[in-house]
């Protein structure tokens, strides 16, 4: 109770800026910083503060004195609850417009970095139903809205598929409609979950951990093949069947039809073993000539259509003439190594997981590519002298890690290694700005470049070429 004594109110805040994480940002009148979650800049608004620190508050809006020209509608009837899309009050091009000023005052504030050329960001010309890849939850404790509530009505079903609620790992918000995935995806999702109703079937339980529905994940690509598996709790052969056999009556279009039985305490696939009702084990993307298998445990970029722009700029970027030997790190299934290879003597990719190079190598054999070669391992321990040694000396490196960017031994590697060039693909600008802050040692950053992958969102990728000095 004492923490709620000591919420604040604070009226007519207006809205400066968009931070991180997607917040709005306001200035308290004590000179904090207030990070709003359900505004837009440009809003004037009535704030409560939800959380107190020494530099700065959390906060909701509880009112609005003057709404932003920069807001439109949201188009999902989940926003705001949805813990997806928090963007989708703001504009698409107000969105680019934030998200090319965050990836530069990152680069120049916690990097001390200026490229000589910013080119402007390349948006996505779908910015709804761009996802290839989404992941609903079964649950028998659906998460109720506030209208719900205040009605006093008896809800009596609380079987849900959908999302789960932030922060709340066992209530999940009933979806009818999400706008991140193209049909048939959410036909699919609603004839799973109906159909599941009508016979009675079991949702998931996460709290006594018991239910026949886990989760659906549904993919899909941009040649129009899908992908659904259905992750089952209990081993019921006959009801599973009894569901796989209806979906795959209604949806003969689906592509790839597979199962799991999971009875671990988490439902990761990764160390589970995919079982095939019908079709094929795996769904194919293309892109310029080249095909990628994508099976149940792939990773793939979640947007195809900007992946190929991404994969372009990093193309464009490197300026292969076509004798260079390049050296793709953090290379996943090889889909950038094998994407610029055409234009290289030779490529070597580095990953850590070995399913990923596994995939890497099939893709690069089925694609007939006979200069690209697929090393798996610890980045910071594959990466070495000795690696150099036996593999030769880069004339491009292309380096794309997780959001935790780089470690330090594979940066002070690559300030050893000396390459002319070094083309670095981010999807957390505050690490790759601490990072290209140590290989400006060596190193000056000629041009960037943002890509946005995920619109109504506050996530950003963003290319960078270095040069030696």
């Amino acid at each position: 109770m004492a923490r709620k004594r000591n919420r604040k109110v604070f009226e007519g805040l207006e809205v400066i800026d968009a931070g991180a994480k997607g917040k709005a940002v306001a200035k308290a009148p004590d000179g904090r910083v207030v990070f709003i979650d359900n505004a837009v800049p440009g809003d004037i608004a009535t704030v409560q503060t939800t959380k107190k620190r020494s530099a700065y508050y959390h906060g909701t809006a509880i009112s609005f004195d003057k709404l932003s020209d920069k807001r439109v509608e949201p188009a999902c009837a989940y926003f705001g609850t949805c813990g997806g899309c928090k963007w989708q009050n703001m504009g698409y091009p107000f969105q680019l417009e934030y998200k090319q000023r965050e990836v530069t005052q990152n680069l120049k504030r916690l990097g001390g970095i200026e490229p000589k050329e910013i080119i402007p960001i390349k948006g996505c010309d779908t910015p709804y139903f761009y996802r290839n890849k989404m992941e609903f939850s079964f649950s028998n404790n659906k998460w109720l809205t506030q209208e719900q509530i205040n009605s006093g009505e008896a809800i009596a079903d609380r079987n849900a598929l959908g999302f789960h609620i932030p922060g709340m790992w066992d209530k999940i918000l009933d979806i009818d409609k999400c706008h991140l995935q193209a049909d048939p995806s959410n036909a699919i999702r609603n004839f799973v979950r109906d159909f599941a109703k009508e016979k009675g079937l079991a949702f998931f339980d996460p709290r006594a951990q018991e239910g026949l529905l886990r989760t659906l994940m549904i993919r899909n690509t941009s040649t129009g093949e899908f992908m659904v598996l259905i992750q089952f709790y209990d081993h019921d052969q006959e009801a599973i069947d009894m569901v796989l056999e209806a979906v795959a009556a209604e949806f003969p279009q689906i592509t790839s039809l597979l199962y799991v039985i999971n009875q671990k305490a988490n439902d990761t696939l990764y160390d589970q073993d995919i079982l095939r009702y019908s079709g094929k084990e795996f769904i194919t993307e293309k892109m310029e000539g080249l095909e990628f298998k994508i099976n149940a445990k792939s990773f793939y970029q979640t947007n195809s259509e900007q992946a190929y722009e991404l994969y372009k700029i990093a193309r464009d970027f490197a300026g292969l003439q076509g004798n260079e030997l390049v050296y793709d790190l953090y290379t996943g299934t090889g889909t950038i190594a094998q994407f610029v290879s055409k234009q290289a003597a030779k490529v070597i990719g580095v990953e850590a997981v070995p399913e990923a190079i596994e995939a890497a190598k099939a893709n690069a054999e089925h694609n007939k590519i006979s200069n690209c070669e697929f090393y798996v391992g610890d980045m910071k321990q594959v990466f070495t002298e000795e690696f150099i040694a036996t593999h030769g000396q880069p004339d491009v490196v292309i380096t794309d890690p997780p959001r935790d960017g780089m470690h330090k031994d594979v940066v002070a590697q690559l300030l050893q290694l000396e390459a002319p060039k070094i083309v670095y693909v981010s999807c957390n600008s505050a690490t790759q700005a601490r990072d290209l802050q140590l290989l400006a040692e060596k190193y000056e950053v000629q041009k960037s470049q943002a890509v946005d992958m995920f619109p109504q969102t506050h996530h950003v990728e963003n290319v960078v070429l270095l040069t030696k000095r």
